[in-house]
């Protein structure tokens, strides 16, 4: 099968519909498909393919509030490149602005037409200060997702959130994650010495993700103050780094700025405890990577953490609007003899239940389906 994937974002950049997408296009390769990657270009470059995936860079201007999010809008070159590929299905993958391309070329060709839904647009409008466009986000999700002939989520909790918008034909694109690149093995004393600042006895809670203010990082200072003992660190780079920064001034905290490859399975596997304060994922694959590198999850209850997190087997949730009741479930991870060991235990084979492989599959099912509606 030939699949066009037109995303919002691919590398350089990283994020958890880059990993998700990373990792699908390997599978396909192994499987032996063909495919094609449109995306916007970075200042920084990029590779110009993937697993054997060619990848069309469409010109791409910054997005201010968030500059490392790139808008490329669509352009005849788009086409062009489509046309060269000659796909079976075309993929639109979070299609917001570029996303327009696959919604044009899918109708003008009569080509099936697939897209995923990875992020709550309008939900994110008012964390940067255009929450006049809450209505307008949504219309416009329900608009282009019916355009497809098959919607895909992440989780459970997505789908229904999709069904009440109006969204129409949604599936479950199952969760995945590299259990053997992310594992417990990987920890190391040299890391957990620079994430906890030089202190590797104290606890080391972690938390991984794009520095934005949607994540909610702030609230992590509740459980610091209130837990003299432990020690956090902050792996990520995004447009609320100086913010954080200035708020964790004078506090037991590390930030590390961007990490990747055996750096970042590293700094997973060195730390005690994963951290997850947001409410706006639709999914969170961090908290996935964090149960396969052995890390019990303490994350916000909201979204679909519920599907990622079993209570009491590789970690607990806590109500997302209660600050005493996170550090007091954060407090219950280490409270308990063993119970931070037996977490741990069951974290890592939570995350063995998951992998690329029978994603992809489902995914090639739901192609399936789109070719033959």
């Amino acid at each position: 099968m030939r699949i066009a994937f037109i995303t919002e974002t691919f590398l350089p950049a990283t994020d958890g519909v880059v990993t998700r997408l990373r990792h699908t296009l390997e599978e396909l390769d192994r499987m032996g498909d063909e495919a094609l990657v449109v995306c916007p270009s970075y200042p920084e470059g990029g590779p110009d393919d993937y697993a054997g995936a060619f990848i069309h860079r469409a010109p791409g201007i910054p997005f201010p509030p968030y500059p490392q999010i790139r808008l490329a809008p669509p352009n005849p070159g788009i086409g062009r490149a489509l046309r060269r590929f000659k796909p079976d299905v075309i993929h639109a993958v979070n299609p917001i602005f570029i996303g327009w391309a696959a919604l044009f070329y899918s109708r003008k060709w009569n080509v099936p037409l697939v897209a995923s839904y990875h992020t709550n647009v309008a939900a994110y409008a008012s964390y940067y200060r255009l929450g006049f466009l809450y209505e307008a986000a949504r219309w416009y999700t329900r608009t282009t997702h019916n355009m497809a002939a098959v919607n895909l989520c992440t989780s459970r909790a997505t789908m229904d959130f999709l069904h009440l918008e109006g969204v129409k034909r949604v599936r479950l694109w199952p969760q995945g994650v590299d259990g053997e690149f992310l594992h417990p093995s990987k920890a190391s004393r040299e890391w957990r010495e620079r994430l906890s600042g030089g202190n590797p006895g104290d606890k080391l809670l972690l938390f991984v993700g794009r520095l934005a203010p949607e994540k909610g990082i702030e609230r992590l200072k509740h459980v610091l103050r209130e837990m003299p003992e432990a020690r956090l660190a902050i792996v990520g780079d995004g447009p609320a780094r100086s913010f954080l920064e200035r708020e964790y001034a004078g506090e037991r905290a590390v930030f590390t700025g961007l990490l990747k490859g055996d750096e970042l399975a590293s700094a997973y596997a060195s730390a005690d405890a994963f951290l997850f304060p947001s409410t706006t994922e639709t999914l969170g694959m961090a908290m996935i990577e964090a149960l396969a590198s052995g890390l019990p999850v303490v994350a916000a209850r909201s979204g679909a953490s519920h599907e990622v997190v079993t209570e009491g087997v590789d970690g607990f949730l806590y109500e997302p609007k209660d600050d005493g009741d996170f550090v007091r479930v954060v407090r219950r991870v280490f409270s308990e003899d063993c119970l931070r060991e037996r977490l741990s235990a069951g974290a890592r084979e939570s995350a063995e239940g998951r992998d690329w492989w029978s994603s992809t599959r489902a995914l090639k099912g739901y192609y399936e389906e789109a070719v033959g509606s």
